[in-house]
């Protein structure tokens, strides 16, 4: 065989292949170079999903007439001009590949007029070859008409899908950079109908108008900065998570990108209060220095390369985490700003509990693990009710965020009130989070307290489990179980994590025996801790259908206050949901 060197136009057709896989990918190069040349409005118009058409009209800087045809040449580009340009590029585009590989499968107009031109330019290209300049007529900056979009390679535009499926990834694309870029004004149309206007407006506005106000609502803002990282956008509060991943954003220095290990952060800081079957929503914008992070690593520039990935997924996790790990307080100061305003009406004095007729079992006694709550006496064990409390008065002091019990709805729910209007718990839901985190940190304390029981708890269990635990049984200790083996397929349990103590054991030992047949004690008690304390947890909260006294009900009411995460249980679910008087007004049509 014999070796040739390939002809430029076939290189950029092979070149194409990569670079634009798609219209979309096309639109995205095209958009990208208006944003590098300044460009504050942006014209798309698409026909045919954009496989017929693509044109793009921008007012950025605009392209001299000398260098109209070298920016359809292969490797021509002004972003960049040696390898230390390459190590610290900060534009989207750099590499002078798009718009030759665009050149070499399509039929391609390019109109542009520099500021200080007296009039337009225009080249025109088809299968690779170019025309001569021409006078034309067009405001400053830059027109780009792609038709017939793998016309010179049949075979490649056969893998393209439906028109609607290849426009609805050409919205996306102008979604994405319309996000990354709220000061620039943007316009899609497609067979002639504008589909998409977005103004030049604040971020926040634009947050709202690409991803809808229900992400605005049930989103929290983000702000953080490490060194020379900086962080900033918006993450969903957990309770709003769904299935879907379509809502998920994120820019490194203005550019989209698709990372895993960005992914895995995120991930990694939503595992503690997010179901495994739903997803987090988030847009993110992480800034730092150009030369910490190599761009140059895939033809459509999506992935990445930190220089220092472990400090970026780092930072991200704790960024993200630590807001997710705010108190109640922060939530009620959210879902208050959140909720409609209540119509004007006379200050009022809440009701005090005591008048209230509640029949509740006064003897209940379940709430042990909530100690130092005046639930309970300390020495006594007896059921201590406190006094009577009441929100205060207008500017008369502060009210708990999570306010004062009412009563108890069908055994499930706790219902109170705060400054904000009703609020309601789900009890089991909301204790458990509450022992979860005070097992998480006893753990991480190595100071877990265990309970012996009065009477060792003797069970059969499978001869595998008992060969499995044998050699861990110190290990186990360390988390407040107590177990010896009696024979090869027994055991006793001894004792058990004091915050568990009312849970019944037999069940919290079969709970954890379950764990470790399908993980293996080392494994649980490592990467699988916490979702061996989240089962404890479960197991350890107080049930449905158990009738709690007011002091009980306020005691949780205070703990979830102190607890971090506590508006989400171990599994995702939320706890408690804040109804504002604006809304229970409304329900009425009160001031109609």
């Amino acid at each position: 065989m014999t070796i040739r060197v390939l002809p430029d136009v076939l290189i950029s057709q092979i070149a194409a292949g990569e670079v634009v896989e798609r219209p979309a990918a096309a639109l995205k190069e095209i958009l990208e170079n208006s944003l590098d040349a300044g460009a504050t409005g942006i014209q798309i118009d698409l026909e045919q999903g954009g496989i017929k058409r693509i044109r793009v009209g921008d007012n950025g800087s605009g392209i001299a007439r000398d260098e109209l045809a070298l920016a359809l040449t292969r490797h021509a580009t002004s972003k960049i001009a040696s390898l230390a340009d390459l190590e610290q590029v900060a534009s989207l585009g750099f590499r002078g590949e798009a718009l030759a590989s665009i050149a070499a499968i399509a039929r391609v107009q390019l109109t542009s007029r520099s500021a200080d031109a007296e009039h337009a330019w225009a080249v025109q290209a088809e299968g690779g070859r170019l025309d001569a300049p021409a006078p034309a007529a067009r405001a400053a900056g830059t027109t780009i008409d792609i038709q017939d979009l793998f016309f010179s390679t049949p075979a490649r535009r056969k893998f393209l899908k439906t028109e609607a499926t290849e426009y609805a990834h050409c919205a996306e694309t102008v979604r994405r950079l319309a996000l990354a870029n709220p000061q620039v004004s943007f316009t899609l149309s497609h067979n002639g109908r504008t589909q998409l206007r977005l103004n030049a407006e604040p971020a926040y506005a634009r947050i709202r108008q690409v991803l809808g106000e229900a992400f605005e609502q049930n989103s929290v803002a983000v702000e953080a900065a490490a060194g020379v990282l900086r962080v900033s956008g918006w993450v969903i509060r957990p309770s709003a998570a769904t299935g879907s991943r379509d809502n998920q954003h994120v820019f490194v220095n203005g550019r989209y990108v698709r990372d895993k290990l960005i992914v895995h952060a995120l991930k990694e800081a939503y595992r503690d209060v997010l179901h495994h079957q739903v997803n987090p929503a988030y847009c993110l914008f992480i800034e730092l220095p150009p030369d910490l992070v190599d761009v140059n690593v895939h033809p459509a520039k999506t992935e990445i390369r930190f220089r220092d990935s472990r400090g970026v997924h780092q930072f991200l996790f704790h960024a993200v985490e630590r807001l997710l790990s705010a108190p109640v307080a922060a939530d009620v100061a959210v879902a208050a700003s959140g909720a409609s305003q209540p119509s004007p009406q006379p200050a009022w004095v809440a009701p005090r509990q005591t008048a209230m007729p509640l029949q509740v079992n006064e003897a209940m006694a379940f709430y042990a693990p909530l100690q130092g709550t005046g639930v309970r006496g300390q020495d006594s064990g007896e059921l201590v009710a406190p006094v009577p409390q009441s929100l205060p008065e207008a500017g008369q002091g502060d009210a708990p965020p999570l306010g004062y019990a009412l009563a108890q709805l069908h055994g499930v729910y706790v219902l109170a009130q705060n400054m904000q209007g009703l609020v309601l718990v789900d009890m089991h839901a909301a204790h458990e989070r509450v022992v979860y985190e005070k097992l998480k940190t006893a753990l991480d304390a190595r100071a877990v307290p265990a309970q012996t029981l009065l009477i060792p708890v003797a069970l059969t269990v499978d001869a595998r489990d008992v060969a499995e635990i044998s050699p861990h049984l110190d290990q186990l200790a360390g988390i407040g179980f107590e177990l010896s083996v009696t024979s090869p397929t027994s055991v006793a349990v001894r004792s058990v994590p004091w915050l568990l103590k009312d849970a019944d054991p037999v069940e919290l030992t079969r709970a954890v025996l379950a764990e470790i047949a399908e993980f293996g004690v080392a494994r649980l008690l490592a990467e699988r801790r916490n979702e061996l304390l989240a089962t404890l947890a479960c197991h350890g909260a107080v049930r449905a259908n158990r009738r709690l006294t007011l002091p009980e009900m306020n005691a949780l009411l205070r703990e979830m206050e102190a607890t971090e995460r506590a508006g989400q249980c171990n599994h995702g679910r939320p706890t408690w949901f804040q109804v504002s008087l604006g809304e229970l007004d409304a329900m009425f049509m009160r001031g109609r």
